[in-house]
């Protein structure tokens, strides 16, 4: 049995062979993970997809909590998958070729304050910094405000990569710089790499040395 979020399950439509779905919509963890467990527990081999990596910004970690809530001692595989800011970092060039922090600027589970707050930590590292969950329809403005709190600590003419769709027909790759990127077309489903002071634009490419060449 397959249990995910349906536009994932979707996705994988080339990969089923008749196999039994379990489909829920968007803000549905929760019950997408507690049906996953209940099916296993009845006796059922259950795969629960999620996107990316599941442990990154993915169900594994609400998977586990759950079953450790309910005194499951259900045998469960982590599949380690790619995360989408390698994927994004493989189409930009070598972005994340040093250390580097990735950021949700999503505040539905964190507080905007408490992002806010990591953002800061990581311009003051100097860290490349991966942005997940960029901009909504609804949200534009946290976007906005990271943007000028970024370019109090690196110039605006730091790069800047933005990956939307990797993978999939709408896929668009996107170069510009600290100062100007707010133009470009971002969306939830873009990733954002905001380069450190040390990351080059080489032609079509990003990359942040890491040192090989000295």
């Amino acid at each position: 049995m397959i249990v995910g979020y349906r536009p994932y399950l979707e996705r994988i439509g080339d990969l089923l062979r008749n196999q039994e779905l379990l489909a829920f919509g968007m803000r549905q963890e929760v019950r997408r993970c507690e049906a996953a467990l209940e099916r296993a527990e009845a006796g059922a081999r259950v795969a629960l997809v999620s996107s990316g990596d599941p442990g990154v910004y993915g169900m594994a970690g609400l998977a586990l909590e759950l079953a450790a809530a309910r005194g499951s001692v259900l045998p469960i595989e982590i599949v380690p998958g790619v995360t989408a800011a390698n994927s994004a970092a493989a189409r930009l060039g070598a972005p994340l070729m040093l250390d580097y922090a990735c950021v949700s600027l999503s505040d539905l589970l964190v507080p905007w304050d408490i992002v806010l707050a990591r953002v800061e930590a990581v311009a003051r590292a100097d860290l490349v910094l991966c942005l997940y969950n960029p901009r909504s329809r609804k949200r534009v403005r946290q976007l906005d405000e990271v943007a000028a709190l970024l370019l109090r600590y690196r110039p605006g003419q730091t790069p800047v990569g933005i990956a939307t769709s990797v993978g999939a027909s709408e896929e668009r790759i996107e170069l510009s710089t600290l100062a100007s990127f707010l133009s470009c077309d971002i969306g939830m489903r873009s990733v954002v790499i905001v380069g450190n002071r040390t990351t080059l634009r080489l032609g079509p490419w990003l990359v942040t040395p890491r040192g090989y060449a000295k």
